[in-house]
Order: C-alpha cells, then sequence, then structure tokens
C-alpha cells in the first residue's frame, strides 16, 4: 500500500498556483505548507509537491507519470482546462485511450516543473 507520493518542485509557491486549483477539483486539500513543500491530502498527507533535501534541482523523471481518478469524464475535461490555465501543459487531451481499456478516459499534463500527471476516469459518462 502506499503511503503517500512526493514530486519535486523547484518553486513551491508556483507550484502551489498550479496544484491549489487542480486538487480542489480532485477532492484533495492544502493540508501543509512551508518553505520546503507544500503537502495535499483528504485527512492525512497523501501527496507532495517537496524541494529536494539534497539541495539539487528537482527534475521530472522520463516515463514517469501519476494519474488520479476523476469521478467523470466531465471532471476529466475540467482538471485538463483548469490544469492548463494554470501553467501546466498538455500531453494529452481528454480522450479515450482504447489502447488501455474501452472505457479508460483519461487527460495528461506536465505541472510547471515538468512533473507528469493525468486525471482518469472509466465512466461512461
Amino acid at each position: 500500500m502506499i503511503n503517500h507520493v512526493s514530486l519535486g518542485t523547484n518553486d513551491v509557491e508556483r507550484s502551489r498556483r498550479f496544484y491549489d486549483p487542480v486538487f480542489a477539483l480532485l477532492g484533495f486539500r492544502l493540508l501543509k505548507c512551508d518553505q520546503t513543500g507544500a503537502h495535499y491530502g483528504t485527512g492525512e498527507i497523501l501527496f507532495s509537491l517537496v524541494v529536494p533535501t539534497n539541495k539539487q534541482p528537482a527534475s521530472a523523471g522520463n516515463g514517469t507519470h501519476i494519474a488520479f481518478q476523476a469521478r467523470s469524464r466531465k471532471m476529466v475535461d475540467e482538471f485538463h482546462e483548469i490544469a492548463l490555465k494554470n501553467g501546466g501543459r498538455s500531453d494529452g487531451a481528454p480522450g479515450i485511450r482504447p489502447d488501455y481499456d474501452d472505457n479508460y478516459y483519461g487527460a495528461f499534463v506536465f505541472d510547471p516543473d515538468g512533473n507528469k500527471i493525468e486525471a482518469v476516469s472509466y465512466s461512461a459518462q
């Protein structure tokens, strides 16, 4: 079982401007924030954006992404729109991904630090 996931950031405030509205849509809230990171969840920390403790620049992993469950296709569409409005870059517009599953509806974005995230729904609507 995964306890939490952390991604690196080079600018906590810039990351918050991106993730605060994205996570509000997905049902996460900011639980703790300081100069070393922003930590989100639903009651316990589930997702963190942190400045690397080794003081080296944060960098995104090639082939790495984190998918968040969306309740509907409409929520996936909203995720993509909100992410782009708040400094994200698209890496795949909302749509069916038949290579994954006939009902797999997802959208991919890069956050301001280059980390890839996704919203996905298996809902028919």
